[in-house]
């Protein structure tokens, strides 16, 4: 009797992952890892300050350049529209060609669309730059990620280096927010040219510190030109018909002639990757549940997030007059929450699984804009920081998470591909749901709106911002529910507790 009890209280303590060996920390950095990891780091920061930068400018821009609220909506698509369209061709680009020299030339690039950006003259040049400017991340990141993947091997090290890593990227998303908000002050030209500065000192320091690609010889490695194109036409296609939708109908002719050709495109890319010797994207790393599951995630993590900033952005600058400082300000709680926890994030996958961490990010993403729909014509702090806390440590919890799940399992030679999937997911959500969102809000919006009805338009708003949080946590839960039956499985196959961990039974998860 006392055996069996025994017995139970072990595999208690091993379902629920908190044995001493989990609690086991990592061997320190050594001083290239370090300077590695800032770098990486650095671009990624870079890349999420840079999409999110402009957001708090979009009132003053448009008073400025006279653009009308759909056309404000291109500012911050445009460089959706260039990032998530070619994402997979950046990964794939960083694992063929060399994963130091892609970036390289990216952040090459960058410095030269933010100049662009920072004397255009008119809303379409504007417009343009963005654009520019969202191409080059499609290089960066992805080459970015791959790089600190295939420096790590995978497990605990590589968890915390992905943690501190995302940590990065949900900072310099939240900073933006901040930032844009101070240099709007001065003048919204500063939210352009602020970045080539910064990714200077970062292509230097990158030439410094990142080892020089190794050349793979026997073997010819080529860049999937026709997948190319096909499905950067595919999702070009599919983002400008969601986005453009609200103003020319969902009915209309152009928007369904756009999206029936990007689904034309997007099945002739899959005929053409099933049988291309070299394909873009090898269709059976699709295969993985897991991965599933976390580029499905990341579409709608980053398309509430996205659509919860572009409410609370218009809300606080056009109902309540704050001025862009005091709204960056208040970003800054967000900003304070994600820097905390994103840190932490990775050694705390390790420990809980990434299952339970995604859940309780998912968890907190839902309530930051369950709590915004408390809003009045009148400021109520309490609902706004509260709104603002809560979507901080959401997103500090889930991105890193989200990012870890995507690359877990994944081939060296594939590490960029899978970057570039996960962060197309990340585009692609961003996109359609602000479009679903902002074509809620006109259809909410009367001519000649009052406050209040201004306010009631948000609301629908945010309502489209709730459900996807929602489809999160319901895709937090399956993950959860599929992992620990795993544990369970992996624990007492034939009734016998074994010791596991959260690293093997998301290893057994791959295949689900």
């Amino acid at each position: 009797m006392t055996r069996n009890w025994i017995d139970r209280i072990r595999f208690l303590g091993h379902s629920l992952d908190i044995t001493p060996k989990n609690l086991d920390h990592p061997a320190a950095w050594t001083q290239h890892e370090k300077l590695l990891l800032l770098v990486l780091g650095g671009v990624v920061f870079l890349d999420t300050l840079d999409l999110s930068l402009v957001q708090v400018a979009l009132p003053t821009i448009g008073s400025a350049m006279r653009l009308p609220e759909s056309q404000l909506q291109w500012i911050v698509s445009a460089f959706v529209l260039g990032y998530g369209g070619f994402l997979l061709v950046g990964g794939r680009s960083a694992d063929v060609l060399g994963r130091k020299r892609v970036l390289v030339w990216g952040l090459i690039a960058l410095i030269a669309a933010s100049v662009l950006g920072a004397v255009a003259t008119d809303g379409t040049l504007l417009i343009a730059s963005r654009f520019i400017k969202g191409m080059t991340a499609a290089f960066t990141a992805p080459a970015a990620l791959s790089i600190l993947t295939t420096s790590f091997a995978e497990g605990p090290r590589r968890n915390r280096a992905l943690g501190l890593y995302a940590a990065a990227a949900a900072a310099g998303f939240t900073f933006g927010l901040v930032a844009g908000g101070l240099l709007t002050q001065l003048s919204w030209r500063y939210t352009f040219a602020v970045v080539a500065p910064v990714a200077l000192i970062l292509l230097l320091a990158a030439l410094h510190v990142i080892r020089p690609d190794q050349i793979t010889t026997g073997t010819s490695r080529r860049v999937d030109v026709a997948g190319a194109l096909t499905v950067t036409g595919a999702f070009l296609l599919f983002v400008w018909a969601i986005v453009e939708a609200p103003s020319a109908g969902w009915t209309s002719l152009r928007t369904v002639g756009a999206l029936v050709s990007s689904g034309v495109l997007g099945a002739l890319f899959v005929a053409v990757e099933s049988t291309v010797e070299q394909p873009l994207v090898r269709l059976g790393i699709l295969r993985s549940g897991l991965l599933i599951r976390a580029n499905l995630g990341s579409l709608l993590l980053f398309g509430s997030a996205s659509a919860l900033n572009f409410i609370t952005t218009l809300y606080l600058q056009d109902v309540l007059g704050w001025g862009p400082l005091k709204t960056g300000l208040i970003f800054m709680s967000s900003s304070l929450a994600t820097a905390v926890v994103g840190p932490r994030a990775g050694a705390l996958a390790t420990r809980v699984g990434t299952a339970t961490m995604l859940l309780a990010g998912a968890v907190a993403v839902v309530a930051s804009s369950v709590v915004f729909l408390d809003i009045g014509l009148t400021s109520n702090y309490t609902v706004i920081v509260a709104s603002r806390l809560l979507a901080g440590l959401g997103f500090g919890l889930a991105y890193p998470t989200l990012n870890i799940q995507a690359l877990t399992g994944v081939r060296d030679d594939e590490q960029g591909l899978a970057s570039g999937l996960v962060g197309s997911s990340f585009q692609i959500g961003g996109a359609v749901v602000l479009a679903i969102t902002t074509a809620m809000i006109l259809a909410h919006t009367p001519a000649n709106a009052t406050p209040t009805e201004t306010v009631h338009a948000f609301t629908a708003g945010l309502c489209v911002s709730v459900a996807s949080a929602g489809l999160l946590v319901a895709i937090a839960i399956a993950g959860w529910r599929s992992q620990r039956r795993r544990r369970i499985e992996h624990l007492c196959p034939t009734g016998n507790a074994t010791h596991t961990d959260a690293a093997t039974v998301e290893a057994l998860d791959l295949a689900a």
